[in-house]
Formats: structure tokens, sequence, C-alpha cells
């Protein structure tokens, strides 16, 4: 097959509706028919990357092999797809106003009037064909960020709408994703909300191809007709997606709705053979037929949002279902824990860990907290500034340096435990600039990360601006506290742990955001397993 088959997913009536599920759930099954599928995410917010975003405003940062700051639909389509996504996976309207004026300050436009329409507009069919043009693909999914209508939205609209046209008859295809309320008062789905959506869309010069309905209740016959005749797609590409006990049964759903079949025919490929989902429906199987459970508190100080921790949530679930084992995460807000709550509220827990995070709020918590695991042998993982905040408790309560610190939290502590690396300390501009993407680790032989690894080099993904300070590694590897992972090149510490507790371990890089379904973290699912030990003992 010589030309790249482009498929654009947007979204109508309201956000949050699963664009990146749905097309992540695409991808999965044109993959498991043996095409080469990949997924990328055009944002319409004008933050260079979502590095800088709360995640109380937009999630977690997602972070790729390559060091991309992304978006967290990142994480959705390497877990369904087990292929890494890289910088050119993620596109935001910032990166594209930022790299057309940055053209423009070269001269690059001789002179010309520098306007969205065809400067902006042409900027983002570059990026939208960039992995096309790689030859590594038979087809690009393309998600479109936000809803249709939005202000925001329109470059990108109008340009899958130049690019449909430019591509030619079968070459590209609109996917769009809408919401079909039901009423309690009327007793009935509504369709209105979906023919206003599809209107709009329209106006703006696009016709969707496939409709993919957003629904609680069965969609009838009547009502796909209806559909299919006021939006002007055949009845067939009126597609519904109910909701589901889990994201990982939407492949299955997609595929009894026909989704890929009529993607294929409308893009003019062949069906190839019928996709092969079964080490898919073997995860599902032990991920809905748990044989233990176990309750693993995830303490950090963002909670509230449970797309803040997404990667380590899901994780979590393909470690269970390794595991056999429903893992129940109960969040515990560090800013509400001290020295005497707790016990109270860790004290039923058969695992803890203590979460990535940034800043200095909550921080006494989670050090109370990894007091409570290591003096109580409950199973202890530490990810990134948990791993930091592991440090630091074994600095003041075991080797007695009670103001022990990192200098994030106190620049002025007198054991620094935690320190900037020196070419960090002269960074003015926070965006991109910690350490981001993947790392080497050397392991010790005959270690409890030797042991989980079954290896002894690794690489993994950071995104951290603190370190371990080395000058205070002989004294904690002394009183207990060993270096089991460093990094070759730089001699930073990557893994500590306890070879005394039944399992403490604590990573500065990210684990959660390699686990996928196809192969769960060693990481997590070590942790699973060592709670569901700690439980039955």
């Amino acid at each position: 097959m010589n030309q790249t088959k482009y498929i654009f997913v947007t979204g109508g009536v309201t956000s949050s509706l699963g664009k990146g599920i749905i097309a992540a759930s695409l991808a999965k099954l044109l993959q498991a028919r043996g095409y080469r599928t990949t997924i990328q995410k055009f944002d319409p917010y004008i933050n260079v990357d979502p590095g800088t975003l709360n995640p109380y405003e937009h999630g977690e940062c997602y972070v790729t092999d390559d060091g991309a700051e992304t978006d967290l639909d990142l994480g959705h389509y390497e877990r369904f797809l087990n292929v890494p996504t890289s910088q050119a996976n993620n596109v935001t309207t910032g990166r594209v106003y930022l790299s057309v004026i940055e053209k423009e300050r070269r001269g690059e436009f001789l002179g010309k009037t520098v306007q969205v329409v065809p400067h902006i507009t042409n900027e983002i069919k570059e990026r939208m064909q960039l992995l096309g043009k790689s030859g590594d693909y038979d087809i690009v999914i393309t998600e479109i960020g936000g809803t249709v209508g939005d202000i925001e939205s329109l470059p990108y609209i109008e340009s899958v709408r130049q690019l449909v046209w430019e591509l030619g008859e079968n070459n590209g295809i609109v996917i769009h994703l809408t919401l079909v309320p039901y009423l309690a008062a009327a007793g009935e789905l509504k369709t209105k909300p979906t023919q206003h959506s599809v209107k709009t869309l329209m106006e703006s010069g696009i016709k969707a191809d496939i409709l993919v309905c957003r629904t609680e209740h069965e969609i009838s016959q009547e009502l796909r007709q209806k559909l299919a005749l006021f939006c002007n797609v055949k009845k067939e590409a009126v597609i519904q997606s109910i909701d589901a006990s889990t994201i990982y049964e939407v492949p299955n759903l997609m595929l009894e709705e026909g989704l890929d079949k009529v993607a294929l025919k409308k893009l003019d490929l062949p069906e190839k053979n019928a996709p092969d989902l079964n080490n898919w429906n073997e995860f599902l199987f032990r991920l809905k037929n748990p044989k233990n459970t176990v309750n693993i508190g995830l303490v950090g100080k963002y909670v509230e949002l449970q797309d803040s921790y997404k990667s380590i949530l899901e994780a979590f679930i393909h470690a269970g279902a390794a595991n056999e084992t429903k893992v129940n995460v109960i969040s515990i807000h560090s800013e509400h824990l001290d020295a005497n709550s707790a016990e109270n509220q860790l004290k039923d827990l058969d695992g803890i860990l203590v979460a990535p995070g940034f800043g200095g709020r909550g921080i006494e918590g989670k050090i109370d907290t990894v007091r409570y695991a290591r003096e109580n042998n409950i199973p202890f993982f530490g990810i990134c500034l948990g791993m930091q905040m592991a440090v630091i408790e074994y600095s003041r309560n075991v080797l007695g340096y009670a103001d022990a610190n990192s200098t994030e939290m106190n620049e002025n502590t007198a054991h620094p435990v935690i320190n900037l690396m020196e070419e960090q300390k002269n960074i003015e501009n926070k965006g991109g600039t910690m350490r981001l993407g993947a790392w080497k680790c050397s392991i010790e032989a005959n270690t409890l990360a030797q042991k989980i690894y079954g290896k002894t080099e690794i690489m993994e993904r950071h995104r951290h601006r603190y370190e371990f300070n080395g000058a205070y590694l002989n004294e904690l590897e002394k009183a207990g506290l060993v270096a089991s992972g460093v990094n070759p090149d730089t001699k930073l510490v990557e893994i500590v742990e306890i070879p005394t507790h039944p399992f403490f371990i604590g990573v500065q890089y990210h684990p959660e955001y390699k686990s996928t379904v196809a192969n769960p973290h060693p990481l997590f699912v070590s942790f699973v397993a060592a709670a569901v030990q700690h439980k039955n003992k």
C-alpha cells in the first residue's frame, strides 16, 4: 500500500465524550487486522505544551520516550496499541503559532501578510501529515481536541476540510463523536443535539462520514435511521457507543458495531483478516474475574481529580489483571495526613503508593506516610517526588538529620538530601526544561529492583527537576537505604530500596508511563503481588 490514509476524529455537543478512547479503540481494531496505525492529538489551547498546565486544569501531563510533554490521551494510545508515541503525536495551537511566528521572524514568508489562512492552516496540515509521510504507517488517526463550534478549534476544522479535499476520494474521512442524551422526563433518547452538531460541522464545509453516538441506552433501528437521514450519513455508519464498565471493553463494542469495517470501506481498503484480539480478551477476562482483592492507598495532592494520576490508575488495572487481583485504589490527600492521623488512615491498607507532584503543598503528609509504611512493614512504592520523600524521611528519622529536606521545599535546609542539578540552577523558563524522556538506568545485582526487572539495564521516562544529592549516598547506604539503580552517565540515583523491608522501593522516574495492556509494568505487577502477600499474611 503506497498512500497513507487519514482518519479525523472530531467531537460535538460536549467535551469529555471519549474521543481519545474511540480513536484508540479504532486504531486497536485496525492494528489487529494487520494495518500499521498511529494516532495523534491536536489540542486547541495556546500553551506550547501541557507541561506547564496544573493537573487540575487538564489532568496529568504524559511524557514520551523523546521527552515530549503531551496530552494524557497519548497515554491511552500507547496503552491500547503498545507502540510508543513521540513529539509528533501531540500538537497544540501554541506550538503551531510559535512555529509560524518564528518563521515570520526569519523572513521565510518573504514579506507576505501572515494570516490564519493560509499560514496557520498550512502549518497544521504539514504537522497532520508528518507521521503519514514517514512511511511507517498505513493509517494515521488524528483526534481534534475540543468541540466543533469552539472559536479555538476553527483553524483545525478548516485544516481538516482542506486536507480531506486535497487528499482526494477515499484517502481521508471524518468521524464525528457526539452525544445522544436520555431525557428522563420524556423517557426517550434525543437526537437533536447530534443534528445541531453535525449541522455546525457542515457549516464549516465538512461532511461527517461516520457518526459515533455516545449514549447510556441502546439506540433503536428507528433512531439510527433518523440520524442517518438528518445527518446525511449511511445507516451502517451510525455507530452506537454505549457506556462500558471499563474503557478496555470499547474495542470489542466497536467491533460489534462494525466501526472498523465501515472505516475501511470508506477508505477503500480491504478488510484483510478478522481482528486478532485473543491477548486483549485474555486480559479482559482476568480483569473481570479476579481471585483476590487488595486496597492500595494512593497518597498525593491532586487526588480530587482522577485524571491527575491517570497513568498510575491504568497501570494498577494492568498489574491487577496480571495478578488476577482487583486493585481498589483509595485516594488519600497528603494535606490531610500527619503523624497523628497516619495510623488511622493507613492501617487497613495492603500497600501504599506515594505519588509524584511538584511544590511544597502536602509534603509533610507524604513524609509521615513513608515513615508509617517503613516502620509497619507495609509494601511501599514511591514515584518521583514519592521517592524523594522516602529519602528525606530516612534522612530525618534514621540518620537523625531532623531538618533534612529538598531545596524545592526549603532552599536553606542544612541537609539538602534532594537538590537541583548544577545545570538546572540557571534556568528561568519553566516549560520543557526538566530532565525529560527516556534515560538509562543500571541496576545493581541481587537487589529488589533486579529481581523485579530481571535485568541490569533499563530505560525509563523522567519528568522532574530535583535529584537525589550524591553527597549523602554513603551515609544513607551505611544506614540501610540502598541505591540499587543509577544512571550510568550522570551517576544520578534512579532507584532506592530497603533490603530489610518486605517491599520498599522508590524510583526517580515514572514507570506508569510505560505500562500497557500487552506489557504491564513489572514494578506495578510486583507491588500488587507484594500487597496480595501482605494481605494474606
